[in-house]
């Protein structure tokens, strides 16, 4: 096996993925992997979002906010949160909240850092979120890891469901690792390299793969995004 992990993104120009994408990976991934097409069969057609949730600033404040809760406590918190700001907040609108008001809110002292270090590198247009929708996965990544708090696995969130990018595969989430230990028999977690080689296969429709593996474990899609 080749020492060098496969992409988990592409450098491709970008694309979002409509519902004739996700017709047409279905039948290409129940063609390419017959354990895959059993999943396919019993879940059926694939749901994803075909619209982004809001705007690129709230899908990641959104983010930071549900790092490490469950849905509910984290809905409440990114409700509370969106009271103390306009309805189409900018980044600066985020700065001028004190982090006596960020705390009231909800948010743990790590978050503030993380939405501060997110606005303020929007804000100086460090990061430029009017430009993220035509950039490519890998650079969006790469853009989205400098923000702290962000490591590779919400770039990829990002990208799957915000962007909704067709090639995406989440190599560090711990639902793809237990559904790929189920589905393919093995007797631990599969390491992310593992995982990114089994992937190839499903290549250019892994986020479309990833969707139906967490459907497998009858469990909703990660809660940062879904």
């Amino acid at each position: 096996m080749n020492s060098v992990m496969p992409s988990a993104c592409t450098t491709q120009q970008p694309r979002a993925f409509d519902r004739a994408t996700l017709e047409l990976a279905r039948r290409r991934l129940s063609r390419a992997d017959p354990k895959i097409r059993t999943i396919i069969r019993g879940v059926g057609p694939c749901t994803l979002r075909t619209r982004p949730l809001g705007n690129h600033l709230t899908a990641l404040v959104r983010s930071i906010v549900f790092q490490q809760l469950s849905g509910k406590a984290a809905s409440t918190i990114f409700h509370r949160l969106l009271s103390l700001v306009p309805k189409r907040a900018s980044a600066s609108d985020y700065l001028r909240l004190s982090d006596e008001s960020l705390r009231q809110a909800g948010l743990s002292r790590p978050k503030i850092v993380y939405l501060r270090d997110l606005c303020t590198k929007i804000d100086n247009r460090s990061l430029r979120l009017d430009r993220i929708g035509s950039r490519t996965d890998i650079e969006v990544e790469q853009d989205l890891v400098q923000v702290r708090g962000f490591g590779r696995w919400s770039a990829h969130m990002f990208l799957l469901f915000q962007l909704r990018r067709p090639d995406v595969w989440p190599v560090d989430d711990l639902g793809i690792r237990k559904a790929l230990r189920l589905l393919d028999g093995l007797d631990s977690l599969p390491s992310a390299k593992t995982i990114a080689y089994r992937a190839e296969p499903w290549r250019p429709f892994r986020s479309v793969a990833a969707w139906y593996l967490w459907r497998s474990l009858e469990t909703e899609v990660p809660a940062d995004f879904g």
